[in-house]
């Protein structure tokens, strides 16, 4: 099979679908990788790594789509790249499609496979290609909204993990699953006191049981987020329907009830946010202010660790790699329940429901 690398071209965007190992592997295995000049660089992967791995490279992004059977992306085709799908073509990334209809309509009219990351789903029914960003940006979730609550970018001035004599700051956690236990464990490290939320009670007696004594697990429900939101600091939106839009946990009315310079990271931004003010942003121009409160919402906050993004991602993500190319998607999706659960649009038609919800 032919498989096409392409640069990302998203806002900001550094990180890189494959390493040069990953390359390396499917040449290995008798396929013809093309890998646009410069796609690894901000990742700190050179040509020459890719070439020696046994890629070939190509000077546009144009001339990778032209060529591929398979592309292999991070992030979502933007505008300048539907025109570049083609019928029949296997298009393996980070979709998203729920909550973004242009991007819907446009890789229906394509006709492209679109295999999506995000709704891929293994044995345990958890979301393994999902996972490792989940897991850069829970813990990023705290670092970037340790770094705004500082006064001079309009935050509340708390230092989240106080100083002798000086309370911690508090940290909201809403969502339980992987962004939510990493952002606690970030939180609760700097020596924040931290309220993590969730449904799932055996959720819930899991971080219980691992989680250090400042990290306070409660059930999840509008009452008690309402309380909470009144004296938070920083707020973690970390809430996942796979495939889905993401349920809208706090209300627009609900942010006149925060302090002003009150910080939220909404990390479910890509499938909506679970924050009704949510707005997708850059790492360009990473916030906005509403009603006195800071809004973090990067639609792809690992995209600023590129380098561990890139090798975290590749790590999980090259096995489907390699069936795909070694079997085609056809096969590959018949014989494996787990990939195919990752098809979200066939040749025109959508056939991942929750992408209609």
């Amino acid at each position: 099979m032919i498989v096409g690398l392409p640069k990302e071209i998203k806002n900001n965007e550094s990180r890189v679908a494959l390493t040069p190992g990953g390359v390396f592997e499917l040449t290995k295995n008798n396929h013809t990788v093309y890998v646009q000049k410069g796609a690894g660089f901000d990742s700190g992967f050179s040509d020459d790594d890719y070439v020696k791995a046994g890629a070939t490279l190509l000077p546009s992004i144009e001339e990778v789509y032209a060529i591929a059977d398979m592309i292999v992306k991070v992030k979502e085709p933007i505008e300048k790249e539907y025109s570049l799908a083609k019928e029949g073509q296997v298009i393996f990334t980070y979709f998203h499609f729920a909550s973004n209809q242009t991007l819907t309509d446009a890789m229906v009219a394509s006709k492209a496979i679109c295999i999506a990351y995000e709704t891929v789903v293994d044995d345990n029914g958890t979301l393994p290609l999902l996972t490792p960003m989940s897991e850069v940006a829970g813990r990023m979730a705290v670092q970037q909204g340790a770094k705004y609550l500082e006064k001079p970018i309009k935050g509340k001035g708390v230092l989240l993990g106080g100083v002798p004599g000086v309370r911690p700051g508090k940290v909201l956690v809403l969502g339980g699953g992987v962004v939510g236990v990493q952002a606690a464990k970030m939180a609760a490290g700097l020596g924040a006191i931290v309220n993590i939320l969730d449904i799932n009670m055996d959720r819930l007696r899991y971080i219980n049981d691992v989680m250090p004594n400042n990290v306070i697990t409660e059930f999840s429900s509008e009452y008690n987020i309402r309380r909470h939101i009144k004296d938070a600091d920083l707020i973690v939106g970390g809430v996942l329907i796979p495939g889905a839009k993401a349920p809208k946990l706090i209300t627009r009315d609900m942010l006149k009830e925060m302090q002003p310079g009150t910080v939220i990271v909404d990390v479910a931004v890509d499938q909506g946010g679970c924050i009704e003010t949510t707005k997708p942003t850059t790492h360009e121009d990473p916030i906005y202010i509403i009603d006195d409160v800071v809004h973090y919402c990067v639609a792809n906050m690992p995209g600023a660790v590129p380098y561990t993004s890139t090798i975290a991602l590749t790590n999980v993500t090259l096995p489907y790699v390699l069936q795909l190319a070694n079997k085609g998607w056809v096969n590959a999706c018949e014989s494996n329940p787990n990939l195919n659960s990752g098809l979200n649009i066939v040749k025109g038609e959508i056939v991942c429901e929750d992408i209609l919800k």
